[in-house]
């Protein structure tokens, strides 16, 4: 079996056989201002939203068999997650696997982000490892050479941005060196987005370093708000552990804005569900998502659900079809709905 080293080490080989052939300053500004400030989504008309499916969700099916599902489906693109089973970011002939995606997405008329989520894409022995907050700098470095890898395949695959996430805070580190430890190794995948044009969107996870909107804003602030810097919002997890409702989460998000994630999920619980099994009220998040203009991809993700992926794939597109319509025809919500927990709760 390959052993941790030999595999991450895969990412510097790959790189040389592809060149051989805070948030309370906004308060005192007010969202509005802030949102004038930005490149990117703003308030304005609503904007017809795009769904996508995640290959995360339909790792049972080969990668030309799921995006010739989804278009066949409806869906307008899909979020690709960078995996062994489908796009592995490690291969020897990364550079064809590439193009011959960019053409299958090219001929299906499917739009696409990329997502670096793969649970053991670099270790095979532990899930999402190394991070961006490992202890050991090379193991570090591995990560940072897999993102900035992402940020090229999402330039050659015309992406709209690049997911990725913190990582969980090794026992035993402090919480300020935790942080400094992911400034310093998002500075150069940021470097590298800037170059490509291709924006990073950081997902804050449940139990992470970088878990809720407030921590996205203390990362803005301590990397001196970079361009580059963009958000991934997961409604469920909006819904898990936010003090907003998931509809004012999405309107204070906007201005940051650049891939949506969504399945339903319920309070205090970090579990993905299927549409319909957790507890959000969804026309009211498609409807703030619409009014604050974000024209990324809205991205189904239900990583737990892949034997059921084709299925669940034709009830998520229904579903939310159903949900926008209702949106597009209720007046503006703006309060937490009757499912939806009120601002304070406990997660």
């Amino acid at each position: 079996m390959t052993d941790r080293t030999d595999r991450t080490d895969r990412v510097d080989r790959a790189d040389r056989a592809d060149r051989a052939t805070d948030p309370e300053a906004d308060q005192a500004t007010g969202p509005e201002a802030v949102a004038k400030s930005k490149v990117g989504p703003g308030a304005g008309p609503p904007h017809p939203l795009r769904f996508g499916y995640g290959t995360n969700g339909l790792t049972d099916l080969r990668l030309d068999d799921a995006l010739g599902l989804l278009a066949d489906l409806g869906y307008e693109g899909v979020g690709l997650t960078l995996d062994h089973m489908h796009l592995d970011p490690l291969a020897h002939d990364l550079a064809a696997r590439t193009r011959h995606v960019a053409r299958g997405l090219e001929r299906l008329g499917l739009t696409v982000t990329i997502e670096t989520g793969a649970r053991y894409v670099l270790d095979p022995r532990r899930k999402h490892g190394p991070s961006l907050l490992d202890p050991d700098p090379d193991a570090r470095a591995a990560r940072v050479r897999l993102l900035i890898r992402a940020v090229q395949i999402a330039a050659d695959l015309g992406a709209h941005a690049v997911h990725c996430f913190s990582g969980i805070t090794p026992e035993g580190t402090p919480e300020d060196a935790a942080w400094q430890r992911l400034a310093e190794a998002l500075a150069p995948v940021l470097d590298a987005a800037s170059g490509a044009a291709v924006p990073i969107a950081i997902e804050p996870e449940p139990g992470h370093l970088l878990s809720t909107l407030a921590d996205f804003h203390r990362l803005r602030h301590k990397l001196g708000d970079p361009e580059p810097l963009g958000l991934t919002l997961d409604i469920g997890h909006c819904q898990c552990l936010e003090p907003q409702s998931p509809a004012d989460c999405v309107r204070a998000a906007a201005p940051w804005l650049r891939h949506v994630q969504i399945e339903d999920m319920r309070r205090g619980v970090h579990e993905h569900l299927p549409f319909g099994d957790g507890e959000i009220d969804f026309p009211p998040v498609l409807e703030a998502l619409a009014s604050t203009g974000y024209q990324g991809l809205t991205v189904v993700e239900l990583p737990r659900h892949s034997h059921a992926g084709p299925q669940l794939a034709s009830h998520s597109i229904e579903f939310l079809r159903r949900a926008a319509t209702e949106a597009a025809h209720t007046p503006s919500a703006r309060t937490p709905s009757a499912r939806t927990p009120a601002r304070g709760g406990t997660p």
